[in-house]
């Protein structure tokens, strides 16, 4: 098994005031050349949005962008008609594609809006944009994987355009549980929401810690305290 740990006070960092940013891989002005990607999975931001504060009309193409949302409220806009408001335990999936422009604001004023946004390169460049939100119930992931996003998921999950899965657990102390990969050619990126875990039995990984894992059909994981784990499961790229 090959492994890559990024500790989560190695990220990168941008404070503008209004927005706390931890950038994961290389983004905006934060550059690493040895921190671009893990195979399709090319970002992944821990934002933390002030009330009413947020993103204005920016535009995308040719990503999938997924939204994970922690605590507060985004209000997002698009070119291609949406106008929606995303919660806690709520999921967003949207394809670029051929182009889109969107914005996203903090709807409270008097709390901050916490999430997690991830990019992942398309399976095939220049399709047509689409755009899909949904609730996720936080009892189906006790102590077992929830599909959040997958390449034409079952129902209940969010689509994404590559092969790749998005997965979440909120394990109870001293539980352990296999995460087994759809494609063994695949690597899994695992990300710390809460917790502290200890992975194939010596890697440990805190809060907001991150391991990228490949070469290996399945990964063990132990909760050393109640932890809340995000799986992110990409074609290895060059």
């Amino acid at each position: 098994m090959k492994t890559v740990l990024h500790k989560a006070e190695t990220r990168g960092h941008a404070s503008h005031g209004w927005l706390e940013s931890y950038h994961t891989f290389s983004f905006a002005d934060y550059f690493d050349p040895g921190r671009i990607h893990f195979g399709a999975l090319r970002v992944l931001n821990d934002d933390d949005v002030a009330g009413g504060m947020g993103f204005g009309k920016h535009p995308h193409d040719n990503m999938e962008i997924v939204t994970i949302m922690l605590e507060g409220e985004l209000r997002h806009g698009d070119s291609m008609g949406h106008s929606e408001v995303l919660r806690k335990n709520e999921v967003q999936a949207m394809s670029a594609g051929t182009g889109i422009f969107h914005s996203e604001i903090n709807n409270l004023q008097d709390q901050p809006a916490r999430l997690l946004q991830i990019w992942v390169f398309p399976e095939r460049q220049n399709i047509t944009p689409r755009y899909e939100q949904r609730a996720f119930d936080p009892q189906q992931r006790k102590n077992n994987w929830q599909l959040l996003v997958g390449p034409n998921p079952p129902d209940g999950a969010l689509d994404i355009k590559q092969k790749s899965w998005f997965s979440r657990i909120d394990l109870d102390k001293g539980n352990q549980v296999e995460y087994t990969l759809h494609n063994k050619e695949n690597g899994v990126y695992l990300f710390m929401i809460s917790g502290n875990i200890t992975v194939e039995n010596d890697l440990k990984l805190g809060p907001r810690d991150g391991a990228g894992l490949s070469e290996s059909e399945k990964v063990s994981i132990r909760a050393d305290e109640n932890s809340e784990v995000l799986a992110i499961e990409v074609p290895m790229l060059e």
